[in-house]
């Protein structure tokens, strides 16, 4: 169903009397600035000559979910305090967003549960496809509706059809071009091939992924596309550290990287071939794309994620051609960025930018959509459905160290492989619960659905637990960006320590202590792990076995987060304790 402007704001008459409001410029807004925006947050005027739609690390969401954003998301060196590294009440002064108010729900984790119950869930691809159309019927034969990836994993029905049940909503949604992440850990004959038909009309791209034996790029770096006599270059960037942060295996003979010489050479390409708008479709992470962008001359955009981070406008970035708007569009879902481009004399002269959250209760479902994701889930409804527990707190995943989520994960190991010690990594993805929802194995899905999910339970010494801590802390906090992977710290459950992330490498982590004693650097202890990038045998449970035997058990489920001692961040506007 097509609506007509008329038709989509009938619709919306409940957006309006929400007092729900964004600021709608571009260029840094002043607060006062969102008291003037539209009431209606679906209604955005047209501006400009070029419209991008972005959205990325959907990670396989098609229904709409609750998810909370981070109360810890600490910056360091020149990143202290600059987002996206402000989480709750410093956000909200940042933007000038009013407390209380739908805007400062979706950006935030402040007052997470009641709010959540009052403004109602976030994303799904039916709304989300409504509000799509809605966008391009305002801005016809001038926009592109751009995916930076962490798209077609996530879920259970996503692992399941190998991506299919993604790959077909993406399509249906109209997107046009994307690059990847997680999309790589279906192993490189299933991407091979979706991109080399399967995805059509859709292309990929990534100028940084090179066959190591040739040293020949895998994928179209690029892309032009003209928009009414405007020639638009889309350069995709895929993740740099796919072969670290994921298994190597998947992809073997493949090389990733930031390369942002080779990123420059197909920018000046790009301009060679007349390109008067230059995008870069970004898997990098949003403080390894700010420093980017800080280098690389002649980009006008970046459209980023991997990080999650939901950016309520860009951050202008200058370099030595001028100036390049960095953006990050959230995760699951939840945001669709919408970047008006005003393009004269062959280059970008002026931009508007707004971002719009999805709430679902606001946008009514597309029904080609909606029919599309009852028939992929339909097969595997009942084992979906399947109730295991009851939480009495909030259920989530986000932040720089734990969450209740992970707990619950972490905790399942403990008792269930009867482990010492269990870590769990720091994905940011799945969706979030509210007290007294049911723990459903569709939910549990949500949080561990990958291809390598096998439970492992390991021997370590303790000085080979204090370099793994270590060495993740280093990913994370590392001062220069360019050495960051973009994930959390690893969950841990059972071990209690002490971090400080202003530290070197080798001096973060301290204080670690087990059942009241400090851990012994040369004593073994039992590890409970799950999704390690070295191959497992597959006698091994899978992970979600593993927690859905511990909820069966439970039958209602509180746990109580194992959050380290955090030093050396005080007055730190990312944390939030």
């Amino acid at each position: 169903m097509n609506l007509s402007r008329r038709e989509f704001l009938q619709l919306l008459t409940a957006a309006s009397t929400a007092g729900f409001s964004l600021p709608g410029c571009g260029q840094e807004t002043p607060p006062a600035a969102a008291k003037k925006a539209p009431a209606n947050p679906y209604e955005v005027p047209s501006f400009g000559n070029v419209s991008l739609l972005h959205f990325t690390d959907c990670h396989a969401q098609l229904l709409p979910l609750y998810f909370r954003e981070p109360s810890i998301n600490i910056g360091v060196a020149e990143a202290r305090g600059r987002p996206p590294h402000l989480v709750g009440e410093n956000l909200l002064k940042h933007y000038g967003i009013k407390p209380g108010s739908r805007e400062a729900h979706a950006f935030t984790y402040l007052d997470f549960a009641e709010a959540a119950r009052k403004y109602g869930k976030v994303g799904g691809f039916a709304h989300l496809a409504t509000l799509v159309k809605h966008l391009r019927q305002q801005r016809p034969g001038r926009s592109l509706l751009l995916d930076s990836g962490d798209t077609w994993q996530g879920s259970a029905t996503a692992l399941w059809t190998k991506g299919q049940d993604m790959v077909d909503a993406c399509k249906m949604l109209g997107v046009d071009i994307m690059t990847g992440h997680w999309e790589f850990t279906y192993g490189k004959e299933r991407v091979k091939e979706l991109v080399n038909g399967g995805l059509d009309p859709i292309e990929f791209v990534a100028q940084n992924v090179v066959d190591m034996d040739f040293e020949e790029r895998i994928f179209k770096p690029y892309t032009m596309r003209n928009l009414k006599g405007i020639p638009v270059a889309v350069i995709g960037q895929a993740f740099p550290y796919t072969p670290i942060a994921n298994p190597r295996y998947m992809v073997e003979g493949w090389s990733f990287g930031i390369r942002d010489e080779a990123l420059q050479q197909v920018v000046d390409e790009a301009r060679g071939e007349g390109a008067q708008v230059v995008v870069v479709l970004s898997h990098n992470g949003m403080d390894v794309d700010i420093k980017m962008a800080s280098r690389v001359s002649g980009v006008d955009v970046i459209l980023g994620g991997h990080t999650h981070d939901g950016m309520p406008r860009p951050l202008e970035v200058k370099n030595r051609g001028g100036k390049t708007l960095v953006v990050n569009s959230g995760s699951n879902g939840k945001f669709l960025s919408v970047m008006d481009l005003k393009v004269s004399g062959g280059k970008v002269t002026d931009y508007r930018f707004t971002m719009l959250p999805v709430f679902s209760n606001l946008i009514e479902a597309d029904p080609k959509m909606r029919l599309h994701i009852d028939a992929v889930r339909a097969p595997y409804g009942p084992k979906l459905e399947e109730k295991l527990a009851v939480t009495d707190t909030a259920l989530y995943r986000r932040g720089n160290f734990n969450g209740t989520f992970d707990q619950l994960i972490l905790d399942a190991m403990m008792a269930v492989r009867d482990a010492e010690i269990a870590f769990s990594p720091g994905f940011r993805w799945g969706a979030s619960l509210l007290p007294g929802d049911a723990i459903t194995m569709d939910t549990l899905m949500t949080q561990t659905a990958i291809t390598y999910s096998k439970s492992t339970l390991s021997q370590l010494s303790g000085e080979t637990i204090k370099i793994i801590l270590e060495d993740v802390a280093d990913n994370l906090f590392h001062e220069d960006p360019y050495y960051q992977q973009g994930g959390d710290m690893v969950r841990v459950g059972g071990l209690k320590y002490a971090i400080d992330p202003t530290k070197k490498h080798g001096q973060r982590i301290s204080d670690m202590q087990l059942n009241g004693q400090p851990l012994n650097a040369s004593t073994t202890y039992s590890v409970a792990g799950w999704a390690s990038v070295q191959e497992q045998p597959d006698h091994l449970p899978e992970i979600w076995d593993v927690v859905a035997e511990y909820l069966r058990n439970q039958k209602t489920v509180n746990p109580e987060v194992n959050m380290p001692k955090i030093k050396g961040v005080t007055g730190n506007p990312g944390l939030a304790l």
